[in-house]
């Protein structure tokens, strides 16, 4: 596990609020930190409320202050671990960000192609997979570039073992598949069952799920020819983005491709990749990394 930073001690204190007293908020402040490593400060009260009301509701508690007692009382219990997940799991559409996938069909992914030895396969993976959205569009965009189940390996991990079920069933709500998903897709690689749409197995088959904490030792992973870890690091302090750059980095084959979200950087974190800009995507490449 890599060392936590100290620099969350030095987060300010939420200021006074009405559905949460001071002692409460700095107590999900740590105990989410300590589970996941991502630092709520004090602006984050609309977050909270958003995603633990209905914890409240379902376990027909008052209030976030009675919520936060439950879970002080057994901090290693389900409850406790649902309080993670919720504050933890991340907004996920298909082709999110349209520029990357652009770029790794038209660029990234064809020049690893020609520079890989005959018979291996493409290996990627899909860092913060949350419900399989991305993991499932790298499948789609694959089969579109006539690379089959049998030529690559889609590994998608999350914190959360909640929505990673969701994910290995594959089946999403019409408003999610509303989201990102061309219509042609739908037609081609789902099929209704009920209010749901299953992703056909062909796809699904594709990925394995599994579940991770991004701050435990990658030794043994990999190596990569390219990991999206898109939309996370900015939850993360400086040492912990710092920590798993470098593990990154070391999983990554030769030459390997990170992408990270639109708004993220490596810039005064990491120098161990090269940047390029592939139409209106920025992709980083490893120097020298030799895999794990």
């Amino acid at each position: 596990m890599i060392e936590t930073s100290k620099a969350f001690a030095e987060t300010k204190p939420a200021p006074p609020r009405s559905v949460i007293t001071d002692d409460n908020y700095s107590f999900l402040q740590k105990h989410v930190y300590n589970a996941s490593g991502i630092v709520l400060d004090a602006s984050k009260l609309y977050l909270i409320e958003s995603r633990l009301t209905p914890i409240v509701r379902i376990e027909r508690l008052q209030s976030l202050n009675e919520l936060c007692q439950q879970v002080r009382q057994n901090s290693s219990s389900l409850l406790a671990r649902r309080v993670v997940e919720a504050m933890t799991t991340n907004e996920t559409l298909f082709f999110r960000d349209l520029a990357i996938f652009d770029a790794l069909r038209k660029t990234v992914i064809p020049r690893i192609l020609q520079a890989k030895a005959a018979g291996r396969k493409l290996s990627i993976w899909s860092a913060a997979a949350s419900t399989g959205q991305e993991a499932f569009s790298l499948g789609m965009m694959l089969n579109e570039m006539g690379i089959r189940p049998g030529e690559v390996e889609i590994l998608a991990t999350d914190l959360s073992e909640q929505v990673l079920e969701r994910a290995r069933k594959g089946r999403f709500l019409q408003i999610e598949v509303n989201r990102g998903l061309p219509s042609s897709y739908l037609l081609k690689y789902f099929r209704q069952n009920g209010l749901e749409w299953e992703i056909d197995a062909s796809i699904r088959n594709m990925v394995s799920f599994r579940s991770m904490d991004l701050r435990q030792s990658m030794r043994g992973m990999g190596p990569f020819d390219i990991v999206l870890c898109r939309n996370v690091l900015i939850y993360f302090d400086v040492d912990t983005k710092k920590a798993i750059l470098d593990q990154i980095r070391g999983a990554l084959a030769p030459g390997g491709t990170l992408v990270l979200g639109c708004a993220e950087t490596i810039i005064n974190l990491h120098d161990g990749f090269a940047t390029e800009t592939i139409g209106g995507a920025i992709v980083y490449f490893s120097k020298n990394s030799s895999g794990i």
